[in-house]
């Protein structure tokens, strides 16, 4: 038995939709085509509520968890839990420690010769990150 992959569901079985689309019931050439063409249109109709359900069941999944994950952070605020980075934590990596030593090697006003924009293109920093670190130093 195949089973819809994306949904991850085994009580919907999207093999039915694809054996829908490939297979239809064969036409005898008679008056009873009638009644297979309509057998045919059934079992597409079929399949197609058996798609739309799935996604709906995957969509209702999706907003329970969301709506989980929203009171388990706030149940974990109400107790006093650190909900992601502190204000006023800085984050230090070997690429700011070296940056800031070549902001204070060449910056102008860290006794260097080399205007803002010459150092950010030196270092190989985006603006932002240059003043953020820039404004580290001198509060250091």
């Amino acid at each position: 038995m195949e089973y819809g992959v994306f949904l991850k569901e085994p009580h919907i079985n999207t093999s039915i939709y694809k054996k829908a689309l490939e297979s239809n019931i064969s036409m005898t050439g008679t008056n009873v085509d009638f009644i297979l063409e309509g057998v045919n249109k059934y079992l597409m109709s079929l399949a197609k509520e058996q798609i739309r359900l799935a996604f709906e069941q995957s969509e209702k999944e999706v907003q329970d968890l969301h709506q989980r994950t929203k009171e388990g952070i706030e149940t974990a605020r109400l107790n006093g839990k650190q909900i992601g980075q502190k204000q006023e934590a800085k984050l230090t990596t070997k690429k700011s420690i070296e940056a800031k030593k070549q902001i204070q090697k060449h910056s102008k006003d860290f006794n260097g010769t080399l205007s803002d924009t010459d150092c950010m293109k030196l270092i190989g920093l985006a603006r932002n990150t240059f003043y953020k670190y820039k404004r580290e130093l001198k509060a250091e």
